[in-house]
């Protein structure tokens, strides 16, 4: 299969400029590109598991 390339078929975009990051499955943005790329990715890490969590409860509750 190959990609359009579109914004909506992206997971994550990085924004040099503005520093900022963005994690278009769960909607989070945040503006500090530089710690992301130092390595400093727990905050992105604990709100993805969270999403998994919530979704895995959704599906369960049917």
């Amino acid at each position: 299969m190959v990609s359009t390339g579109d914004r909506s078929a992206k997971i994550r975009t990085y924004n040099y400029p503005q520093g900022r990051m963005t994690d278009h499955r769960i909607n989070l943005t945040i503006y500090n590109l530089p710690s992301i790329l130092d390595g400093n990715i727990q905050e992105v890490l604990d709100k993805l598991q969270m999403a998994e969590n919530s979704e895995r409860l959704k599906e369960s509750n049917i």
